[in-house]
C-alpha cells in the first residue's frame, strides 16, 4: 500500500497487557473522528466496564448464534477460555459512512481479518521491554496468579508475531502511542 494512501480499516493487535484498551480508551476520550469497534465477548465484564462501550456482553449460546449466521467479522477463543469477535455489520456501516475504523483485537482476529479484509492496516503494539509486559499484567490484579502465567505463555506467542504486522508501536507512553497510531490513520494529532 503506498505511504499516501490510507485504509479506512487499522487493525491495533499485540501481546496481553501491552495496553491496547488503554491506547484505544485514549482514542475515545480524545479523537472522536476515528470510530472505535466494539467488541462482542463471552466474558464476566471487569470492574468499570460498561456494556456497550468496552463491549457486548454475550453468553456463550448468543456469540455462537452470532458466529453461525456469519455475523461475526473476525472471533477466537482468547487464552483458552472466553470467545471474543467483531461484528461485521457495524464495521461496514462506519467505513460507508467515511469513518476512520479502529479495532483491537487479538492476534488471532487480526489473521481472520487480513484474509477477509486484506487492505486494512495492521499494527502491532509492542511493550517497551518482556520485564515491562510482566510488572503490567502483575500490577493490574484482575487475573489470579494461574491467568496471569497462562497470559504469560500466551504472550511469548503473539510477540512472536509482530513481523506479520505493516507497523510497530512501542507502547513507552500512552499518549505518545496514541498519537504515533492515529498519525499513521491519516489523522492529526491532537496537541496535549
Amino acid at each position: 500500500m503506498p505511504a499516501s494512501s490510507h485504509a479506512p480499516v487499522t487493525v491495533l493487535a499485540g501481546p496481553t497487557a501491552v495496553g491496547k484498551g488503554t491506547i484505544s480508551t485514549y482514542i475515545r476520550d480524545n479523537y472522536p473522528e476515528v470510530w472505535l469497534s466494539v467488541s462482542a465477548t463471552t466474558r464476566d465484564p471487569r470492574p468499570g466496564e460498561v456494556e456497550g462501550v468496552h463491549y457486548f456482553f454475550v453468553g456463550p449460546e448468543a456469540f455462537g448464534e452470532l458466529v453461525k449466521s456469519g455475523e461475526m467479522l473476525e472471533w477466537a477463543v482468547v487464552h483458552g477460555q472466553n470467545s471474543y469477535g467483531t461484528i461485521r455489520s457495524k464495521v461496514e456501516e462506519a467505513v460507508a459512512a467515511g469513518k476512520r475504523v479502529l479495532l483491537e483485537i487479538d492476534l488471532q482476529g487480526a489473521r481472520q481479518v487480513r484474509q477477509t479484509l486484506p487492505e486494512a492496516r495492521f499494527v502491532f503494539l509492542a511493550p517497551p521491554s518482556w520485564d515491562e509486559l510482566v510488572r503490567r499484567l502483575v500490577g493490574r490484579g484482575t487475573e489470579s496468579a494461574d491467568e496471569q502465567q497462562r497470559r504469560l505463555e500466551t504472550a511469548k506467542l503473539e510477540l512472536a508475531a509482530e513481523p506479520e504486522f505493516d507497523i510497530t508501536i512501542v507502547n513507552d507512553d500512552i499518549g505518545r502511542a496514541a498519537d504515533e497510531l492515529v498519525t499513521r490513520m491519516g489523522l492529526t494529532p491532537h496537541p496535549r
